[in-house]
């Protein structure tokens, strides 16, 4: 049985299914971007620096979708689940407040 720990430090922060599905589509349909750009506020998944569009392929469960609609909060260790979700969709806020002011227009896509 594999610990909750090292099930967490498998999940990758790049290049995950709902981002490499998102890309695929765009690329097919000729828009070019960039992808995991640093020195943008946020640090989106895909950037389109000359429209300033920022796109973020977000988790469901680590953006806190799930935890939203009460569809599932881990059994164990619940009340840290529940601070670190809930951060975690305050700093998705924060980062859409900051990029907007800035002249962005920011997309967001849940994915499993």
């Amino acid at each position: 049985m594999i610990s909750r720990s090292e099930n967490m430090r498998r999940i990758k922060s790049k290049d995950t299914t709902i981002e490499t599905i998102l890309r695929k589509e765009l690329w097919k349909r000729g828009l070019r971007y960039q992808k995991n750009v640093k020195n943008i506020y946020g640090k989106p998944d895909i950037v389109f620096k000359g429209k300033k569009v920022a796109v973020f392929a977000d988790s469901e469960f680590w953006h806190g979708k799930q935890l939203l609609e009460g569809k599932y909060i881990p059994k164990t260790n619940r009340e840290f689940w529940v601070k670190k979700l809930t951060r975690n969709i305050e700093r998705d806020k924060e980062v859409n407040k900051q990029l907007k002011k800035d002249g962005w227009t920011v997309l967001r896509f849940w994915g499993e």
